[in-house]
Parts: structure tokens; sequence; C-alpha cells
């Protein structure tokens, strides 16, 4: 596939969210003497997540940075489960959560095989721009820039999202490439004009869920990271 950049998911598609903030409600709400089935609070907290964006980029809510937006849902979430005990540093420590997730085994190492190549690579996250900068260190993710959507002060699938990524790499949309697992991120930056790339992650929600499939129309589907990076021109 010939283009200039690509782009990356980074929750879900790079990092593994849901055993990271799962261990985090685990340890946190542990710590303060309660117990719950935290792997299902957790997914609880994700599903939140989508309903959330569209209130905001419906005009409901005003925009905010996705730490806030984080903290919002995880109020509902923990009031579902009979979590409110949690007092508001212990919301804040589980929040920071998103911030030190492990990354799939794969990530790094394809990362590192891309960087060999022409393309320039970037995130494109909801994530904002410090946490996803310290998010990608600590993990070991490297990135030519961090992107997020926070530079168009707003969220994907807003079409404006993909197209400022476009405008700020300097490369056509249709030589800028989006890298996800999530089917409706990349209808959204193919509507937009970009190319498209799935990688499946069928542990994203667990060992139990099912397998999703790739979008319609999909430019290219990798079963991982090195395998992307080889199909963008990497040798190794």
């Amino acid at each position: 596939m010939d283009v200039d950049a690509a782009v990356f998911d980074v929750f879900g598609t790079l990092t593994d969210w849901r055993s990271g903030v799962a261990a985090a409600l685990a340890d946190v709400g542990g710590r303060a003497g309660l117990e719950a089935d935290w792997p299902a609070v957790a997914d609880t907290w994700r599903r939140r997540y989508r309903p959330a964006l569209e209130r905001v980029l419906g005009g409901e809510l005003p925009w905010r940075p996705l730490d806030a937006l984080h903290r919002l849902t995880l109020d509902e979430a923990l009031a579902g489960h009979g979590l409110d005990a949690l007092g508001g540093a212990e919301r804040e420590a589980l929040v920071r959560a998103w911030h030190r997730l492990r990354p799939w085994p794969d990530a790094a190492p394809g990362l590192e095989l891309l960087h060999t190549t022409r393309v320039v690579t970037a995130t494109l996250s909801n994530g904002g721009v410090g946490p996803l900068a310290r998010l990608t260190k600590q993990a070991g993710l490297r990135f030519d820039c961090v992107l997020s959507a926070e530079l168009a002060r707003s969220y994907k699938p807003d079409p404006r999202v993909y197209l400022m990524a476009a405008e700020l790499l300097e490369v056509e949309p249709r030589r800028l490439l989006m890298v996800a697992c999530h089917p409706d991120d990349l209808e959204a930056a193919a509507a937009a004009g970009l190319r498209t790339a799935y990688i499946p992650r069928p542990l994203e929600w667990g060992p139990d869920a099912e397998r999703v499939a790739p979008p319609a129309g999909v430019d290219l589907v990798a079963d991982d990271v090195p395998g992307l990076a080889r199909a963008l021109g990497a040798t190794g």
C-alpha cells in the first residue's frame, strides 16, 4: 500500500485497556475494602464511553478532555455497581490508569519495524496529548509524533479529527492510513477520505468476547503490527 503516513488508534488497538483498567480497579477498590467483579466494572466503564462521546458530538455536553469524560463515566459506572464509597482521590487515580496501559506484545516491535520505512507514524486517539505522550513513552511505543482529537477540540468519529491529522502531517487524506481494531473508527476515517487498515484484537473485551469482523471496504487487514509494517514496505 502506497501511503505517506499512518495514524493509530491507541486504546484497544495498541494497548490492552481491559486488563490494565480491571487491575487498577481491583487494586484501588481492594485497598478501600470493597469487593466486586472488577473486569465487569471495567467493561461497564468502557461501554459508557461511546454514549458519552455522542453526547459531546451532539452538543448535549460541552467538549472536555478525555480524562474529564472518563471521570464522568467512571462515576456512572461505579454507581451502577454499588461502589459509591470510592472517594475523589481514588477516582482520579483510576482515571490515570488509562495513562499506564500495557501494550499488546506485537505493538512495540511492529512500530519499530515500521520506523525503518519512509512512512511517518503518529497516534490519533481521543486521549489527550499529554496522557498519550506519557502512555506511549512508558509502553515503549515509538511514534514520530503524538496527535490527539483534542487538537481539533472534538472526538473521533468527527471527520474533522481525521482531516486535522492529514493537515498537520501535510499529507493528502487519501495518502493517510488510519489503523484501528474498531470498525466504526475505520468507517469514519474512510468517509473522511483516509485509507484504512484493520488489526484484529480478539482479546480486547476479554477471552469470551465475540470476534469482531473487519468493516466492509477496508483497504488492508493485518494480523498484527509487524504484519502491517511489512505491508507498508518494511523488510525485517
